[in-house]
């Protein structure tokens, strides 16, 4: 627990939160350059703070040539930061919701029909689709639905962003460590939370979809 206060703790310095934040929002890994430039920032102050997220298992490091040189004149490879693959969890006093999640996904998994989690997320769907006519008020056009649907989405730690293609993707699972044990059942979840939400709100433009993806989540919207 203490370790874990710790990591959190290190967010509570402002430039720090805000480099978190920047690494966090991107797709690939980040070099100190863009991201002191993205925050502000000269790049020994970002370096120094980088390291200091990634020390404490915030950020993950690797090193890769920026460039496609080769050979002598190539120069060294850069430092480079990704959102770490690890979560941190804070309850004060301690909780274990997490073991309780895994007792119940061990259940319903049992249950081949699964009827009852399909039902409840569809559930979720429709209330995550009435947050947003709530949101939305007077302007329920497409557009605006959609956007505010991606403002929920975040709410709820589903990262929404749009790819180079147009379509919205889910930067962050909130059930990254459940949907790696049962990947079946949570992603199942996942898209019928999705698709409820889509129906709920008549975004027949859009679809959910399972596209799984290394560090995302598994469903996708794509244009219909």
């Amino acid at each position: 627990m203490s370790d874990a206060v710790d990591a959190v703790a290190l967010l509570g310095e402002p430039v720090r939160r805000r480099l978190y934040d920047y690494v966090s929002s991107q797709t690939d890994a980040v070099g100190r350059e863009e991201a002191a430039t993205a925050v502000g920032i000269k790049r020994p102050l970002a370096a120094f703070h980088l390291d200091k997220l990634a020390e404490e298992g915030l950020l993950e490091v690797e090193f890769r040539r920026l460039s496609d040189k080769k050979g002598p004149g190539a120069g060294r490879p850069a430092k480079l930061y990704r959102r770490s693959s690890s979560e941190v969890s804070v309850s004060l006093p301690h909780r274990e919701y997490e073991l309780a999640a895994r007792v119940f996904a061990e259940a319903l998994t049992a249950d081949k029909s699964a009827t009852p989690v399909r039902d409840a997320a569809r559930a979720l769907g429709r209330e995550m689709a009435d947050q947003v006519k709530q949101r939305a008020g007077r302007h329920q056009g497409t557009k605006n639905l959609t956007r505010t649907a991606e403002e929920v989405l975040q709410s709820y730690g589903f990262e929404p962003f749009h790819d180079e293609d147009g379509n919205i993707r889910l930067r962050n699972c909130p059930f990254h460590q459940l949907s790696r044990t049962y990947t079946d059942l949570v992603c199942g979840m996942n898209l019928d939370v999705m698709q409820g939400m889509l129906e709920e709100l008549g975004l027949e433009r859009l679809e959910a979809r399972l596209e799984p993806q290394p560090g995302m989540c598994c469903v996708a919207f794509r244009k219909a």
